[in-house]
């Protein structure tokens, strides 16, 4: 089992990598352009023009720069309110990239490798957060995690 400072630092990490991965996407879309696809093919631009780049008018990429700037406080956040602060964003943030994933796939039939890489780390924030959330759930900072045994 990893340490819960150990679960903090690759948390804040994920938290960096996916703001780079948002603020990119924002800025490449600002003044209606849309991000390179590095792979080649046309998706992140059917993607950037679709009407799903957009949620009450704001560029879905600057709400995932948001919620990315929340799961880099709540890994510097020690105890509990950081542990179920950044799970809980997390929970959501992996929720809302499903949903943009699945419209990716099935709406706009148009796959954004920068959305697809900010939907992994999101994932992978997710797994950080709730190991960090439920293994040290309770615990002061800094204490270690207690090891049950069982013997017959």
């Amino acid at each position: 089992m990893l340490s819960e400072r150990n679960l903090r630092v690759a948390a804040a990490v994920l938290a960096l990598a996916g703001l780079g991965v948002a603020i990119y996407i924002a800025v490449a879309e600002s003044g209606g352009g849309a991000p390179k696809c590095v792979i080649g093919g046309g998706g992140c631009e059917t993607v950037a023009q679709s009407k799903y780049a957009h949620l009450a008018g704001i560029n879905v990429a600057v709400i995932g720069i948001f919620g990315y700037v929340l799961l880099l406080v709540a890994a510097l956040i020690p105890g509990d309110p950081g542990r179920f602060g950044g799970f809980l964003t997390a929970l959501v943030g992996f929720g809302f990239s499903a949903y943009l994933t699945y419209l990716e796939l099935f709406v706009i039939d148009a796959i954004c490798q920068w959305c697809v890489a900010s939907a992994v780390l999101m994932a992978l924030s997710l797994a950080v957060a709730a190991t960090r959330a439920f293994a040290y759930a309770g615990r002061e900072f800094g204490a270690p995690r207690i090891q049950s045994s069982h013997g017959g």
